[in-house]
């Protein structure tokens, strides 16, 4: 019990310092005196994304608008040209990953738009120039990783549920806990958060996560883990021996509100449904902040609070994230009317169909170490290298 409030409470302050650092500072969309003149025109483009190009500076330099360049991305002109191809490629890993370990698809994703796309760096050029064009574009790329996100968890459920390797109560009680957290997140933070401010509480995120999972595997974070251990086993034995894994899949034995008991592989695991809407709550902000699935959080809850073994996690953690998307999404899109690049979106859900689809079906034949192992690598890296370009500007060589 202690051990959970502890998880609640630390969630708590995340959140709280990352709303905090987001409205530490304002800048003003005016062009200062001196600078070129503006668009003056929204050139076609509607909603606050028009609006913000008609006042944003004209000319061919970096933060400025061209009305002669070639459009781009969402339409803007001399906005990134995009290879849809690489897109293609780089969602099926993300897929893949996310249905493997039942996170880090949004990491993924934001990692492509951010950096492969180079969607990060155009971003920050109107860091000084128009702020609403930054923070349209830091928007659109919070919006389009939880698209991903969305599908690869819709596919990877169905698939777990087949196995047999799902909780559904578990899962729908963690997302519906996203309902207010989303609602929350959507109308303090769309359309205020810089982009560096994003990349940097979206490293910080990552790194924390990734030092708790390296912690994890230590002999005192392993304590009290024996009975994931033994079902782990269990499965891996089974697989090795080509069995049917549905037939010891997750059967529950008991639920209610207060107390829920489950079964997976001859071991008997409890959760307690309002500690999963509570924990749910807490995660979807966060992660709906950063503008991802929050696998990446479900997981550890799952594995740490919950003491689940890793092959049961990763399809739970997908039901989870997929009740929170369909919430976020919708915040987001429909409320706040933040806008995508279709094209781009249309490319990427056909690779993360292909991932999620392989994902299941591959990931049973890794070691339970060894995708524990993947997570922490990821985030580690990813967590230095995000905190430190967003916050302080520093670029790792690698």
């Amino acid at each position: 019990m202690e051990k959970k409030r502890g998880y609640v409470i630390a969630s708590v302050f995340v959140l709280l310092f990352a709303f905090v650092f987001a409205f530490t500072a304002s800048a003003q969309d005016q062009p200062a005196a001196g600078e070129p003149e503006s668009v003056g025109s929204d050139l076609g483009i509607s909603g606050k994304l028009g609006q913000a190009i008609a006042k944003a500076p004209k000319g061919t330099e970096k933060g400025q608008i061209n009305p002669d360049a070639p459009r781009g991305y969402l339409g803007i002109p001399g906005g990134p040209q995009l290879n849809l191809l690489v897109g293609l490629l780089w969602s099926i890993w993300v897929g893949w990953i996310f249905s493997t370990v039942g996170a880090f698809g949004g990491i993924m994703a934001g990692v492509g738009h951010m950096s492969i796309f180079g969607l990060g760096a155009y971003a920050k050029t109107f860091g000084k120039t128009s702020m609403t064009i930054n923070r349209t574009i830091t928007d659109s790329i919070r919006v389009s990783n939880q698209w991903l996100v969305g599908l690869a968890a819709l596919v990877s459920s169905v698939n777990y549920y087949r196995q047999k390797r799902i909780v559904p109560a578990l899962g729908l009680f963690l997302g519906f806990g996203a309902l207010l957290a989303t609602l929350m997140v959507v109308y303090t933070s769309a359309g205020k958060i810089r982009f560096s401010q994003y990349q940097g509480w979206f490293g910080l995120v990552i790194f924390v996560i990734g030092a708790f999972m390296v912690w994890e595997m230590t002999p005192k974070g392993q304590a009290g883990k024996k009975a994931a251990a033994e079902a782990a086993k269990a499965f891996e034995a089974t697989i090795k021996a080509k069995g049917d894994i549905t037939e010891q899949g997750v059967k529950t034995l008991k639920w209610s509100l207060v107390k829920t008991e489950i079964s997976f592989f001859g071991q008997t695991f409890v959760f307690s449904p309002i500690w999963a809407l509570i924990g749910g709550f807490f995660i979807s902000a966060i992660a709906s902040f950063i503008g991802v699935g929050g696998g990446f959080l479900y997981v550890p809850f799952l594995t740490s609070i919950v003491g689940l073994p890793m092959f049961v996690v990763a399809g739970t953690s997908a039901l989870s994230v997929l009740v929170g998307m369909i919430f976020s999404i919708f915040n987001f899109m429909v409320l706040k009317g933040v806008v995508v690049y279709w094209p781009m979106i249309g490319a990427e859900l056909v690779g993360i169909f292909i991932g999620a689809m392989l994902g299941p079906y591959t990931g049973k034949y890794i070691p339970n170490k060894i995708l524990k192992g993947i997570f922490i690598v990821l985030a580690v890296y990813l967590g230095f290298k995000y905190t430190l370009l967003g916050f302080w500007g520093i670029r790792l060589p690698f």
